[in-house]
């Protein structure tokens, strides 16, 4: 009755299409084990031999709470966009304002990946097409050049041999300037990762029946490789046991010094499993295509359940590889750390020679090339359901011949080629952006764990074509308090401004919102918004929690202010 109910209200033009079941969500939201590349060389900077442990625990908690998520998403067989979509409906009742912050959070913590993804997968063709040679003491260049400057040292003598033997297109830029905590640039890495952005936006402008079918062959071509590299070194005997102890966090941020379990420590730990929770958390992005799933009553949990497994297995093995084989200084290293080296890294694990070394190079390319895909599908959707359900503005609910909402990829474009001007500065700028998105993943994770027992408060009676075990909805209710405190002392790990940051950039939904709601709908939400629930909007006056959504909101503020007052590095 619902979708009669939906397809009547709502204009023809802004309808997605049921062309795909579970296993086309699946290969799109592959993409997602690719994004450990994404902070791999990060978390190992600053958690040291715990590295692999941040990502289990991570991962495992990620798995958990997608549960919650499978529940829901259930409730909404005619909307998509994700989690963010169907927990907002839960918090409505209680507050406006919360709700369009669950999907506001939502997109600014996805979107990125777009911009970060690119710079990455930018940075890796520079390195193939143009790489920075190097020379030893021993190379004929720096013994020349010592000979040619006497007194010279070794070390300067390779830095001055290299500086000059760099390809100028390395050091290139056409502007760069400095704005707060972070810097932005127009260099190469930019305009490659420009051309990248344009490149998936024409794949996915045929719609989700041909993104997932391109994702198909791509995804075959990066989960095989990504398996290859965390198999083969263990098999191999490459691991090194030593590499795992002293189970202690370091005493700094890429030093390979050990630390103790003090509170500097412990901040360190927590901003690891902080911007871990980043990457591993988002295959949930496989339930938001519900609206285009042919059944979505068995299509939506499938593709959350099955996607998560692939993701495990990923999370928890490429990081353990990685780590057995490089060991704690290697994983140090500035290549690794700043992400341009970790392919090579990667690569290098299952040796082969000079053929298949590129080879899985170019592989490793095209994984990150496969989570931009993933990212621009799912954050595009939820600014279009978000403007059908009313939270963001009407232009965003357009939607092409194909079926693809191409104002709402255009919008992530746009904004992702601001952020990739800022992520293509350096290291620092890199991770205040993953940062400050994180801090917006993290919001939407707190709002929507919790959403789940609303839910079952408020709409209890409504059928859930599958419902999750009660033990799990209170798991991922207690989650959502612990991943407050991740994000209270761990978002300072990355950026002394990231927290502050994050919850800023959280808090300009409330201008953009009041724009949609009460200058271009008068105050009042589309019909259809809530069809799915068999609801209108007198019904939202019940509000059958009382006060326990409140005193959730109030509890979670004061988990993540106490946290960042304790932990401090």
């Amino acid at each position: 009755m619902s979708t009669i109910s939906t397809a009547l209200e709502q204009p023809a033009e802004s309808k997605l299409l049921r062309h795909i079941d579970w296993r086309g969500a699946f290969w799109v939201a592959s993409g997602v084990p690719a994004l450990v590349l994404f902070s791999i060389g990060g978390i190992a900077g600053t958690t040291g031999t715990l590295a692999f442990l941040i990502w289990t625990v991570s991962m495992i908690m990620g798995f958990l709470q997608s549960f919650t998520y499978a529940e829901i998403a259930g409730l909404f067989p005619n909307k998509s966009g994700g989690a963010s979509i169907y927990g907002a409906t839960a918090w409505l009742r209680y507050s406006k304002f919360i709700a369009p912050l669950s999907v506001w959070c939502n997109w600014f913590a996805w979107s990125p990946v777009l911009s970060l993804g690119c710079s990455i997968a930018a940075a890796y063709i520079l390195n193939a097409l143009a790489p920075v040679p190097i020379f030893t003491e021993t190379s004929a260049e720096v013994v020349a050049y010592i000979a040619a400057h006497a007194g010279t040292a070794p070390a300067d003598a390779i830095t001055a041999v290299t500086a000059a033997a760099t390809p100028a297109i390395r050091s290139w830029t056409l502007y760069s300037h400095t704005l707060g905590p972070v810097s932005f640039t127009l260099n190469a890495t930019f305009f490659i990762g420009a051309v990248l952005m344009l490149i998936i936006f024409s794949i996915q402008h045929r719609g989700i029946l041909g993104t997932a079918n391109v994702q198909k062959y791509i995804g075959l071509l990066v989960i095989i490789p990504m398996l290859i590299v965390g198999v083969v070194p263990i098999f191999t005997g490459q691991i090194n046991w030593a590499n795992f102890s002293p189970l202690v966090p370091l005493a700094t941020a890429y030093a390979p010094d050990p630390g103790a379990w003090n509170i500097a420590g412990w901040t360190l730990v927590l901003g690891g499993m902080f911007i871990a929770a980043w990457s591993t958390y988002g295959f949930e992005t496989a339930v938001c295509y519900t609206s285009e799933f042919k059944n979505p009553g068995t299509d939506t949990f499938k593709a959350i359940f099955y996607s998560g497994l692939l993701c495990m297995l990923l999370f928890i093995l490429v990081p353990f590889t990685f780590q057995g084989v490089l060991g704690l200084n290697g994983m140090l290293a500035t290549p690794i750390v700043d992400g341009s080296g970790v392919a090579d890294a990667l690569a290098g694990m299952v040796g082969g020679g000079k053929i298949i070394h590129s080879l899985l190079v170019m592989l490793m390319i095209l994984a990150l090339v496969l989570c931009i895909m993933t990212a621009m599908a799912g954050s595009s959707r939820t600014l279009y359901q978000g403007s059908v359900d009313g939270w963001l503005p009407r232009y965003l609910s357009h939607v092409n011949e194909h079926g693809a909402p191409t104002r709402a990829m255009w919008t992530d474009l746009c904004f992702n080629l601001i952020v990739l001007a800022i992520a293509s500065a350096d290291a620092t700028s890199f991770f205040f952006i993953l940062a400050v998105s994180n801090c917006g993943y993290i919001i939407f994770n707190f709002l929507n764990l919790n959403a789940g027992w609303i839910h079952r408060i408020d709409n209890g009676h409504i059928a859930r074509p599958w419902k999750a075990p009660t033990w799990l909805l209170g798991i991922g209710a207690i989650f959502a308090y612990v991943n407050a405190i991740f994000m209270g002392a761990g978002a300072k790990v990355w950026n002394p401004m990231a927290l502050w940051a994050g919850l800023i950039t959280a808090a300009l939904i409330i201008p953009v919102f009041c724009f949609r709601h009460y200058i271009q709908d008068k105050g009042k939400f589309p019909d259809h918004m809530l069809a799915d629930l068999g609801m209108t909007g007198a019904d939202l006056a019940v509000k059958k929690a009382g006060m326990l959504p409140y005193l959730t909101l109030v509890a979670g503020v004061a988990v993540m202010l106490i946290a960042n007052w304790i932990f401090v590095i």
